[in-house]
């Protein structure tokens, strides 16, 4: 899948807001705020359920790796999530 549909096929599932459960939580992390080396994708089956989560390492920016991006659109997707949430920015590694 294309980097730029897989960006913009997230965002709308971002920009839905919250509809129930089940949610999907998607973090970037990195080494500095400019670039994100790290996804974790937080998947909550319903309201009392822990979290599972599963984490994405990429050696160059995550936010613009094709395979990553498109790989979170198929979990999403695969889930039938409700909810999509994105944590803005990018979360620094200490």
């Amino acid at each position: 899948m294309n980097i730029d549909k897989a960006k913009k096929r997230i965002a709308k599932q971002v920009k839905k807001g919250f509809n129930g459960y089940p949610q999907i939580s998607l973090a970037y992390f990195g080494q500095t705020s400019d670039s994100a080396t790290k996804v974790i994708v937080s998947f909550t089956a319903d309201e009392n359920a822990k979290p599972q989560d599963q984490t994405f390492l990429s050696e160059n920016d995550a936010r613009e790796d094709e395979t990553i991006q498109s790989t979170l659109v198929k979990i999403i997707e695969r889930t039938d999530a409700n909810t999509v949430i994105e944590i803005d920015g990018v979360s620094i590694i200490k």
